[in-house]
């Protein structure tokens, strides 16, 4: 773990110097600073706490437990074209969420803006969604192959970590790089034995797909996930998977799993696993948030929960400061060795407002079926929708996380387990825990 120096400056560190030079913070987008302004304003931290954040968030590595790179604008006339041609729901989908993941190597102008979100936040590694959710194996190679591409094209600033101890490289050559999560467990689902249905989950490991969702929201063949109100819990053929996982070294994720779902998987699994994006049912009761018995069986596991930054779940205000309760109750409850942050949040590109209204209207489509949830637990209630306050969980606004923390009386040791030891610690675990 790099320490923070709390005399001198940064040797010429570049991560986090876009918000710790104060000449480098006037030149800001219009974006990136707005929200910086606002996560200030919410937090109102004296000079010596603001200075001391900045300078030990420049100085750690970073992780974010669940999140997504800086995403790009679309190539609108592109898009337009393919939409006049009679392009199918599927492939404009495709297309679009192509532009969004890869369009930072094609275009100057994106790739400056990615450098730029990057640079702004501090991180070092985001555990990167690479899978769309589901079971099928050809639908979760998709983003695998987005972000394996993005990583292949970008060696110069961005990588691909195979490895934790790859990560800590990265920190140390002055670079970026994502840990991929496949985002669900992949099946070929035609159900002819256990074994057979299990054999891609070491085929995606070897892909460089670190962890997976069990579940994602609904019901599946491995558990209840979030949104079902029968709460069932982990099949038989959940255990199994989890075994595998374990045997793979491939970190078991119930982010997205129901409650019972998620406690049958912590005591089945044999290796730390994670709610790499959730919160706190103490600090707000939210099926998306975990109640204290299903934490504790997630902490004897050796593992973490990453908080994330939807203003819906953590509650209360909504805001940064809603983040670092949730934060708090972890630490206090069950110590800072369990607790991380993944946002589950991404940077946009300034240009994507311009693109996106070169397309002509479309009609209304019926929700697709990861977005299925009951009414009363939309994903986004309305009251957070057009708060400036949710500004301040902006992804580029990591540092003033770290300011927050400081504020908050957290040890520099213990901060710097929640924003990057304790994922590192548990993917270390995983990894080499593994079958060989």
């Amino acid at each position: 773990m790099v320490l923070s120096k709390r005399e001198g400056d940064h040797d010429g560190d570049p991560q986090g110097a876009a918000f710790d030079d104060k000449k480098k913070a006037s030149t800001m987008n219009e974006t990136i600073h707005a929200a910086r302004e606002v996560a200030l304003s919410v937090l109102k931290p004296s000079k010596v706490d603001l200075d001391h954040g900045l300078e030990l968030h420049a100085n750690s590595i970073v992780c974010d437990a669940y999140g997504f790179s800086p995403r790009a604008a679309l190539e609108g006339d592109a898009v337009k074209l393919a939409m006049e041609q009679g392009a199918s729901e599927i492939e404009l989908q495709d297309m679009t969420e192509d532009m969004s993941m890869t369009r930072c190597v094609t275009s100057d102008a994106e790739r400056a803006e990615f450098v730029e979100a990057w640079e702004a936040s501090g991180v070092t590694c985001i555990v990167q969604n690479a899978g769309e959710e589901g079971q099928d194996p050809m639908q979760l190679l998709k983003r695998l192959a987005r972000f394996t591409y993005v990583t292949d094209m970008m060696k110069d600033f961005i990588n691909k970590a195979a490895t934790p101890q790859e990560i800590v490289a990265a920190k140390e050559q002055g670079k970026r790089c994502l840990y991929l999560t496949g985002n669900g467990v992949p099946l070929t689902q035609q159900w002819v034995s256990v074994e057979e249905e299990l054999r891609y989950i070491r085929v995606f490991f070897q892909l460089g797909i670190r962890m997976m969702h069990l579940t994602y929201n609904r019901r599946n063949m491995i558990g209840d996930g979030c949104v079902e109100p029968a709460n069932a819990g982990l099949s038989d053929f959940g255990g199994a998977v989890v075994k595998e996982m374990n045997r793979a070294g491939v970190i078991v994720d119930v982010a997205h799993c129901g409650w019972q779902t998620s406690f049958e998987a912590a005591k089945a699994s044999e290796q730390p696993m994670v709610a790499s994006h959730s919160g706190c049912c103490a600090v707000n009761v939210h099926c998306r948030c975990k109640p204290d018995e299903v934490l504790r069986a997630i902490v004897d596991t050796g593992g973490y929960i990453g908080i994330c930054c939807v203003p819906a779940f953590l509650g209360r205000t909504g805001d940064l400061n809603a983040l670092l309760d949730h934060i708090d109750h972890i630490a206090k409850t069950f110590g800072a060795d369990h607790v991380a942050i993944g946002t589950d949040a991404a940077y946009t590109s300034r240009n994507a407002e311009a693109e996106y209204r070169k397309l002509p209207q479309r009609p209304a489509s019926r929700v697709r079926w990861e977005g299925f949830w009951a009414p009363e637990d939309a994903l986004f209630d309305p009251q957070w929708q057009h708060e400036q306050q949710t500004l301040s969980l902006a992804w580029t606004n990591w540092p003033l996380i770290t300011v927050g923390l400081v504020q908050r009386g957290y040890s520099d040791e213990d901060i710097q387990k929640i924003l990057g030891g304790n994922v590192l610690r548990v993917a270390k675990a995983v990894f080499e825990g593994r079958a060989t």
